[in-house]
């Protein structure tokens, strides 16, 4: 008798709550909230209950100025309807992957946001647009979500995003239009300014009704200053409640005169599809006396002056958010000095706190706190965030990569800054490390940016971009990693130095060929190699150069491994006798394993059988686990090419057990289709549905669009069996 234990259930399904809370003091659109109502809810008229809807997700597009409300809304609608989503909710901001470097790729950058949101594994997400689109419908075909996209700016950023399952909802927001997306079915909802009375209500929310209703004229004038924006009406109750005495009347007497004497903001100013050249948009009472800059300068001119220059300080720095460590060094202040100046700028509300802790502008606040930085100020604010992401990078990649080729030295740096932020008697690690470089990589990418447009500070970038490397080579967002490796080879080559050049270029190329860039990523490894051949032949005696040299060849084999296994072995071998004449024993045993693939790929399966064995105890002697397991599951793969069936085996199984014992599940559930393969050729039933069952576990577990297939060839095996 045999006994076959049952196939994997899928893994439950990650249910994701990623829609950030609406504000407390919301005004409540009643309108808007209603239209959302009637074209959303199910069973309600024009909604997803309606005969002719059913089985079609709902989009709705709310558009507007800056300010005006939208976020806060569509917040609010998710907030009452959470419960008709049992397949939880998504979002993404596209601003934020605009401000990150994702132009153009912003589409696929949000795609690989939603399926890592939904369980799916690093791995499964370096496919092209299409690719992508069809494991999100894949994913969400079984799944009811709501899925919030901020700030828009072309359709395709809506499209590709639309769920497959009836009853989800797309709630999208932008400054345009965006009429396109009526042929998609969506329900365009343009929203204006708080009217006079709902901007009345508000302001009385927020700073009492019995101070509004003493002074109406003057709680009128405050709305119409404001623009019936509410980020420009909080800023106005939060000096109201830290003035108690503080009439209505005299503030808003003080933004008259205030006006007199300032240019003023125009952020919404032609703003597309809106059809207005006024910040206020088409209905608005704003004009350019009165304008929401006087607003946040009234707020302003009340901080204290230690807090005010750091208003402008953060205003005029890289990025859009910061914690309180980011924040004290772009004031060159201590972390203590600067916790109660953050906590100014937020009673005043001018500045946000999130969940995360990091604080964050309003893009209009942040617009104003820009504007009032001088030269000097904008300057200072530029080399201090350099610094800050700079050393933070530098600790940040010793702790995730250790020992690895670096060509920026940055031990002096580490020693002045001690103690290690990420060391082990700070509880840190690995880990934290990574995290901390995803909480900043935003901030980071726009720094790189500020800092190739500024001039002067080229050894940092490609400094900087060398050590975010740490981060790409683990969450792989391909768009930032290119733009980041572009700006930092371009730093590398004005700045006279081929041998950073070459590295960057070097690692370049993986993102160009995850994205199938194939001819770029060649061009620029061409170019790795010939930058990494000048700079060892002006230092021969260098040793980390002939290191370079050497991994620069092994990215080159990995590029041909793909079109010309032949040339791949040359360039790995290659790779191999330069890491040798380094001494580097794990450069050696790392070529010598990717050799030994390529050997065995163009039908050299005793060659490569032989090379795979060298690597393998090298890798062994070094005591690299991961890399020892690898080695070991090709060298089964070459002995099953060459009909060792029964040494095949062995050598897979091992395998199979020590890689998911180091969590390499991966490669694991390589190996297991290998052993599954055999045992269907061998005609044994129990061990092919026994490796199959773990091979589908694995692949639905990190949501392989492999893994369907999978489960319906393990399905097939068990009726065979009966």
């Amino acid at each position: 008798m045999h006994y076959h234990q049952a196939p994997p259930a899928p893994p439950p399904a990650r249910v994701p709550r990623q829609v950030p809370a609406g504000t407390a003091s919301f005004e409540n659109r009643t309108a808007e909230l209603a239209e959302l109502d009637d074209w959303l809810t199910p069973g309600g008229p024009g909604g997803p209950g309606d005969p002719e809807s059913v089985g079609s997700p709902r989009i709705a597009l709310l558009s507007g100025l800056p300010g005006v409300g939208k976020r806060a809304t569509v917040r609010r609608w998710v907030e009452r309807a959470r419960d008709r989503f049992p397949g939880g909710q998504l979002y993404v901001d596209f601003a934020r992957l605009r401000r990150e470097g994702a132009v153009g790729g912003d589409v696929s950058e949000g795609l690989r946001h939603c399926l890592r949101s939904i369980g799916v594994a690093e791995e499964y997400l370096s496919g092209d647009l299409a690719e992508l689109t069809a494991h999100y419908r894949s994913h969400s075909a079984d799944r009811r979500i709501v899925v919030v996209l901020d700030e828009v700016s072309q359709p395709a950023q809506v499209r590709a995003l639309i769920p497959n399952a009836p009853g989800s909802v797309v709630l999208a927001t932008s400054r345009d239009r965006l009429g396109e997306l009526m042929w998609d079915g969506a329900r365009l909802m343009p929203m204006e300014p708080l009217s006079t009375d709902s901007g009345r209500r508000l302001l009385a929310r927020l700073c009492g009704e019995d101070r509004v209703r003493a002074e109406p004229e003057a709680a009128a004038r405050l709305v119409e200053w404001c623009g019936g924006l509410p980020v420009a009406l909080y800023v106005i109750a939060a000096r109201l409640a830290v003035h108690r005495r503080l009439t209505l009347s005299a503030l808003a007497g003080e933004l008259a005169d205030e006006n007199r004497r300032l240019a003023g903001l125009s952020p919404g100013a032609g703003s597309p599809g809106m059809g207005s050249p006024g910040i206020g948009g088409p209905d608005s009472n704003i004009g350019e006396e009165h304008t929401v800059s006087a607003v946040f300068t009234v707020a302003y001119r009340d901080l204290p002056q230690d807090a005010a220059r750091l208003y402008r300080l953060l205003g005029a720095a890289p990025g859009r958010s910061f914690d309180t460590g980011g924040a004290a060094a772009v004031g060159g202040l201590s972390a203590s000095a600067t916790a109660p100046l953050l906590g100014a700028l937020e009673r005043a509300s001018l500045l946000d706190v999130g969940e995360d802790g990091r604080y964050r502008f309003h893009d209009l606040v942040r617009l104003h706190a820009r504007d009032l930085a001088d030269a000097d100020e904008r300057a200072a604010a530029l080399v201090r965030a350099m610094e800050y992401h700079l050393t933070g990078a530098a600790f940040a990649d010793r702790a995730i990569m250790g020992r690895r080729l670096r060509i920026a030295d940055h031990e002096e740096r580490m020693r002045q800054a001690d103690p290690d932020p990420f060391g082990q008697a700070q509880g840190g690690g690995k880990q934290a490390a990574l995290a901390w470089l995803e909480a900043e990589r935003a901030d980071a990418l726009a720094v790189l940016r500020a800092a190739a447009a500024h001039g002067g500070m080229d050894r940092q970038t490609w400094q900087l971009a060398e050590a975010l490397t740490a981060l790409y080579l683990h969450h792989r967002h391909l768009a930032e990693w290119i733009e980041s490796g572009e700006l930092g080879a371009e730093a590398a080559a004005r700045d006279g130095h081929p041998a950073a050049e070459a590295r960057l270029r070097a690692l370049l190329s993986r993102p160009l060929m995850d994205l199938g860039e194939f001819e770029r990523a060649g061009r620029e490894l061409e170019t790795a190699v010939q930058r990494a051949d000048e700079a060892a032949a002006a230092a021969p005696q260098d040793r980390r150069l002939t290191l370079l040299r050497g991994s620069v060849r092994e990215f080159s084999g990995r590029y041909w491994d793909r079109s010309d296994p032949a040339r791949a072995a040359d360039a790995y071998d290659s790779a191999r006798a330069l890491s040798a004449e380094a001494g580097d024993e794990r450069g050696v045993a790392i070529a010598l394993y990717f050799m030994g693939c390529s050997q065995s790929a163009t039908g050299l399966q005793e060659d490569g059988l032989a090379t795979l064995r060298d690597g393998y105890e090298r890798l062994r002697a070094l005591g690299d686990a991961r890399m020892t397991a690898r080695a070991q599951a090709a060298i089964g793969t070459a002995y099953e090419a060459l009909g060792r069936t029964a040494e095949a085996v062995r050598a897979l199984t091992e395998a199979a057990r020590a890689l998911r014992a180091e969590g390499a599940t991966h490669y694991e559930a390589q190996a297991l289709e290998t052993l599954a393969d055999i045992a269907e050729r061998t005609g044994d039933a129990e061990a092919l549905r026994r490796q199959l069952s773990r091979a589908v576990e694995i692949h639905e577990a990190g949501g392989s669009p492999r893994a369907p297939e999978l489960r319906a060839r393990l399905e097939a095996a068990e009726q065979s069996a009966g």
